[in-house]
């Protein structure tokens, strides 16, 4: 089993230099402004931004981005993200409208939606996401939608009220191995994730998963991750290499040799995932429009 760490610890450990498969240049392209310009002038998020992701400029360069509902203040404390956390904002209830309009105007054809974790409201936010998917698919029913929803605690009732309006994908990250889920994900719970990824098997949905690694686990726990994930009939994995988005976040622990992944990828498919996406710079909605392609040939 993984040694466990205190946070404390962790965080006081030397920060490793990043080896040579990591450093990449900046993309950037004309879309990158209008990109941002047309979200943001919405009132609207992105998790590019809010979690720093490394990939932003690339994918804004590619005209995509993944769409961060609720407001970008989340009530959980995950030791691994960036996003802010505390109190969250009241709903926007013009955000539904806002989203499917960026969407036309983007001339997406694949949409990542996904949100910060609300705790605070009696239903998770489901309603929104159920909302969100119901005016797009009555507005631009050519749009595939990929969602990438929290565990809504478990409550059924709450995750069958976004079930019920079948996206094309229904994502939900177990981010990381169960050993390190004291410090990585405290407020979560490993075996509940894969009771929401089974539900939403169980009621014919497509699912989605993605593990990091660098955070201290063993190649071992790694693929047992991966047996319970295709348990649970999860059928699309990704995985990737944790960058620390801050120095208020838990430092990355090792970086994983990019033949490490192509093993990975290769015991996920001996295990029956139908596609999978590892790498240094994989992250879940990273290239999910090409990662669906695949799915659906």
């Amino acid at each position: 089993m993984t040694e466990i760490k205190k946070r404390s610890e962790v965080a006081q450990e030397p920060k490793k230099l990043m080896p040579p498969w990591l450093k990449r240049k900046i993309a950037y392209s004309g879309k990158h402004n209008s990109i941002r310009c047309n979200i943001h002038a919405k009132g609207l998020h992105t998790v590019c931004i809010e979690a720093k992701c490394p990939n932003r400029g690339e994918c804004y360069s590619r005209g995509v981005a993944t769409f961060l509902i609720m407001g970008n203040v989340c009530t959980r404390n995950c030791s691994f993200c960036s996003v802010s956390h505390g109190t969250p904002p009241k709903l926007d209830p013009s955000e539904p409208d806002h989203i499917v309009e960026a969407v036309a105007e983007l001339n997406l054809r694949h949409v990542v939606i996904t949100s910060v974790t609300r705790d605070d409201l009696s239903d998770g936010g489901a309603s929104v996401y159920a909302l969100i998917v119901k005016k797009l698919k009555t507005t631009l029913p050519d749009v595939t939608i990929e969602l990438l929803i929290p565990d809504f605690k478990g409550d059924v009732r709450a995750l069958d009220t976004v079930f019920v309006c079948k996206p094309d994908i229904l994502n939900h990250n177990v981010e990381t191995v169960p050993q390190l889920y004291p410090i990585i994900r405290p407020q979560a719970s490993f075996q509940r994730s894969l009771e929401v990824l089974k539900r939403a098997s169980d009621q014919g949905l497509t699912t989605k998963s993605g593990i990091m690694v660098g955070l201290g686990e063993k190649s071992e726990e790694v693929i047992q991750t991966m047996e319970a994930l295709r348990s649970v009939d999860c059928s699309i994995l990704t995985i990737g290499q944790y960058l620390q988005p801050s120095a208020d976040q838990i430092k990355v622990a090792e970086f994983v040799h990019p033949e490490l992944f192509e093993k990975y990828s290769k015991t996920a498919k001996e295990l029956g995932f139908s596609e999978v996406s590892a790498g240094p710079y994989v992250r879940s909605s990273y290239r999910a429009d090409e990662l669906w392609s695949k799915v659906t040939k």
